[in-house]
């Protein structure tokens, strides 16, 4: 493992990376349909609604072609290959001021209609729209593709839309100002029936750059994945690429599975995607992608998932917060092909982060919120109790590389800082093309295929005695580690287990192990004295007769963390 701080980048990557994130995420349900009888998350409030009075809208859509679903992946890879021969050109922003100066009130305030919904009782899935405008300001093209093959792509319609409260005069200026123009969409989301046969709820969103977000049942939208990351965390800025076009293949009445397509563009790569999305006790989407690089890439994150962690059980700052957690992911979990899992407790650093852990052919990463008690959070509106983590398992071969976690600090729960994805070890240049296929899974605290004991929790203290005269420096620092899980929750309190903690430098003491109250696990005490203002990067795990029963604890003190 490579632990590399960067304390002293550019105020333009700061800019260019946390803000750009921040646009592309901060309204990523803004413009939602309707409310559903179940809100999937707490939304800024809006006035009353007025009822639909107005028939649904039939629009004609003209055929654009016939296409086999099963080759679509092969043509819009043959596009993005052809696209990627070619100077890069930016999607032109929209033309009309009105959605231009739109804010962020009125914005919210246009909601989809769900009457309109596309395939509405057709099939178990429905597809609603996102209104242009705002922070959309380059509209993307969707495609529907029927069981015939057959291409239409789906409009703009102020009808698709109500404007209410604010928004309400919007409605004719949009209209006025569209003439012949042909605007594209700002995103779609699917709704299924995942929590009850009566209603169909949200279970994924694309919106913004090459993000999308979905959710397994019981769950609130949170973490983010996106198709590419390019050049994050690095002084010279990060490259956002862009879903440009979709292609939503037309599911049957009796489908659970539904199939998606994209084509990716960007200034320094290409590339086109399909998605399997499966709903069940959680939610999977098989991803199939191949990227070309028009430039030589200096760093590459395939798989990429994006979240937040304001503060939690590990923080050493105060944050005036009535909540005693506020986070999407409280950790990074890996395992690899030899089936070791390491947990990495995620942070709000001083100063950005980045960790690397070095894997060859790897079987899986996510961050993940293991943290479920709502009475950690104390939140009624966002829930952070039920927000879902996310697995990444490859398919196939991936080879060396690392996977990549990038802390950013952060003074708000409104931006996303935290960043994983697998960066390959060689490098992608100009010309050059891959492919990768894998699943994305939601799953809540633990995954099924996980059987080592897991860190329930972190927390740090001063290494002070209470009423020590002399007391030790404040980066000097008390840890308990608690890990729990039906290996070890069983086992009598006079067994020994060992705890195997290693540091990269400074000095460690009064380690101990012990049983906690009731069979919720054991906790590994111990305190650490860093060398001067060196990060200390910890590894801990738990040993039974020589054999390692849980997973390896992995974090990183940094003595100036301390305020």
């Amino acid at each position: 493992m490579e632990t590399k701080m960067r304390a002293a980048l550019s105020s333009s990557f700061k800019k260019k990376s946390v803000l750009s994130a921040l646009l592309a995420l901060s309204v990523f349900n803004a413009g939602a349909a309707e409310e559903p009888t179940k809100k999937p998350e707490a939304a800024a409030p809006v006035a009353a609604k007025k009822p639909d009075t107005a028939a649904p809208v039939s629009v004609k859509q003209p055929t654009l072609l016939t296409i086999p679903s099963e080759r679509l992946f092969e043509v819009i890879t043959a596009r993005a290959k052809q696209l990627a021969a070619n100077d890069y050109v930016a999607a032109p922003e929209i033309a009309i001021d009105t959605l231009n100066n739109i804010n962020y009130q009125d914005y919210r305030a246009i909601r989809f209609r769900q009457d309109h919904a596309i395939w509405k009782d057709q099939s178990l899935y429905e597809v609603q729209l996102f209104h242009p405008g705002f922070l959309y300001k380059n509209p993307i093209a969707i495609n529907t593709v029927d069981t015939d093959g057959k291409v239409q792509k789906l409009p703009f319609k102020t009808d698709y839309y109500r404007y209410d409260s604010t928004a309400a005069p919007l409605e004719q200026e949009i209209s006025a100002a569209l003439g012949n123009t042909q605007l594209g969409h700002a995103g779609f989301r699917l709704h299924f029936p995942l929590n009850n046969s009566e209603y169909k709820d949200e279970v994924a969103v694309f919106q913004g750059a090459s993000y999308f977000r979905l959710v397994g049942p019981q769950q609130v939208y949170g973490i983010s994945a996106r198709g590419l990351a390019v050049d994050t965390a690095l002084s010279s800025g990060e490259e956002f690429p862009v879903f440009k076009e979709f292609w939503l293949v037309k599911p049957t009445a009796e489908d659970t599975n539904i199939v998606l397509y994209a084509l990716l563009d960007s200034p320094s790569v290409t590339g086109a995607y399909r998605f399997e999305i499966s709903p069940s006790t959680n939610t999977e989407i098989t991803t199939q992608m191949q990227i070309f690089a028009r430039k030589d890439i200096k760093k590459l994150g395939i798989a990429p998932l994006t979240s937040m962690f304001y503060h939690g059980e590990n923080s050493t700052k105060f944050f005036d917060d009535y909540r005693p957690e506020v986070h999407d992911s409280d950790g990074l979990l890996m395992q690899s092909q030899d089936d070791k899992w390491v947990w990495r407790a995620l942070n709000n650093p001083k100063q950005l982060s980045v960790t690397s852990f070095s894997y060859d052919n790897p079987k899986g990463f996510g961050l993940a919120q293991r943290d479920r008690e709502f009475n950690n959070y104390l939140d009624t509106e966002a829930h952070y109790h039920a927000r879902p983590s996310l697995w990444i398992e490859p398919k196939g071969e991936w080879g060396k590389g690392r996977v990549e976690l990038v802390e950013i600090p952060t003074d708000t729960e409104t931006n996303d800082n935290i960043v994983s994805y697998w960066v390959p070890k060689q490098p992608l240049k100009a010309g050059e093309t891959l492919s990768y296929s894998y699943k994305l899974s939601t799953f809540n605290t633990a995954l099924a295929s996980q059987n080592k004991a897991r860190v329930l929790r972190t927390r740090i203290g001063s290494a002070a005695l209470p009423g020590e005269k002399n007391p030790p420096p404040k980066s000097h620092r008390q840890f308990t580690v608690d890990f729990t899980g039906d290996t070890i929750n069983s086992l009598s309190a006079n067994i020994k287990l060992l705890a195997n903690l290693t540091l990269n430098s400074g000095k460690t003491s009064d380690k101990t192990v012990q049983q906690l109250p009731n069979n919720q696990g054991w906790r590994v005490a111990f305190k650490i004295a860093p060398e001067g203002d060196k990060p200390v990067d910890m590894r801990l795990s738990l040993t039974l007769r020589d054999k390692e029963v849980s997973e390896v604890w992995s974090y990183v003190w940094y003595p100036n963390d301390v305020e």
